[in-house]
């Protein structure tokens, strides 16, 4: 009860800092209509004007904003990819079926990534490894939060794995299925149903990761917000405006995950 309160609260602050935000707008745009000659107003309205009308400068934000849902969606699958990889062979290893090399191999990956920052990885990957050769910079920042990811994925995966009952995979085996099938037909399915909150946040966390790709100069939603300022000076309304569509998106994926929750309670009560 207390956290559908919380929730009830959250968006009803939010619905109000929207709608102020909104009234704000709307008065600095049509203060002359109004009859409203303050000074501060007036400021806003130039600096407005100059931050999103001259030169159509509001396209930037929506281009940026394009490219950031881009980088999520590509780095979001190839995380999910790479995650149950290697949530495969970590549970390989907690059963005691070591594949040496790879296993090695997965440590260490798991090791390196999670111990390092991500926007130091986006250089490496951009000017290291691909410092001589002309790829799009989009698909290299995809690259680099999908490998990133998939650090944190695995884990997430190979913790839903293992809190599957273990009568689940001698159920299966004994039915005479193999140790792939069982774990493709039987476990994953739980699996994938008891970390999908935990795999949601991770898509939030990774939408936001993506506001630094502007270090190689992509120009993203956050990258887009910065460009207006260095032209008009004005840092307020650029980067408010950032803020709000973040905003916009994270509360918006969180309500579909609220949604889809409450959609697997019910089917697990039936």
């Amino acid at each position: 009860m207390q956290h559908k309160q919380s929730k009830i609260a959250t968006w009803v602050l939010s619905a109000v800092l929207f709608a102020i935000f909104g009234c704000f707008v709307l008065i600095v745009i049509f203060q002359d209509r109004l009859g409203l000659n303050i000074a501060s107003l007036q400021t806003l309205r130039t600096n407005f004007i100059n931050d999103f009308v001259v030169d159509s400068r509001y396209k930037w934000l929506l281009d940026g904003f394009g490219k950031t849902i881009l980088i999520t969606v590509l780095s979001t699958t190839l995380g999910i990819l790479i995650g149950i990889g290697l949530a495969l062979v970590k549970v390989l290893e907690h059963i005691g079926r070591r594949i040496f090399f790879v296993t090695r191999f997965v440590n260490i990956y798991l090791t390196v990534i999670r111990g390092t920052p991500v926007v130091v990885q986006l250089l490496v990957i951009f000017y290291v490894i691909f410092g001589s050769v002309s790829v799009s910079k989009v698909l290299v920042a995809s690259l680099a939060f999908g490998i990133n990811s998939g650090a944190y994925v695995a884990e997430i995966i190979r913790a839903g794995i293992l809190a599957v009952d273990r009568g689940q995979m001698e159920a299966g085996r004994s039915l005479g299925l193999t140790y792939r099938v069982t774990m493709i037909k039987i476990i994953m399915p739980q699996a994938i149903k008891n970390v999908l909150p935990a795999l949601f946040n991770e898509l939030i966390t990774l939408l936001k990761e993506t506001a630094v790709a502007g270090y190689i100069a992509v120009a993203d939603l956050t990258r887009a917000g910065d460009l207006i300022r260095s032209r008009t000076f004005d840092a307020f309304l650029p980067l408010l405006a950032v803020v709000a569509i973040y905003l916009l998106v994270v509360m918006g994926l969180t309500q579909l995950m609220t949604r889809l929750e409450r959609r697997l309670r019910r089917s697990d009560n039936r």
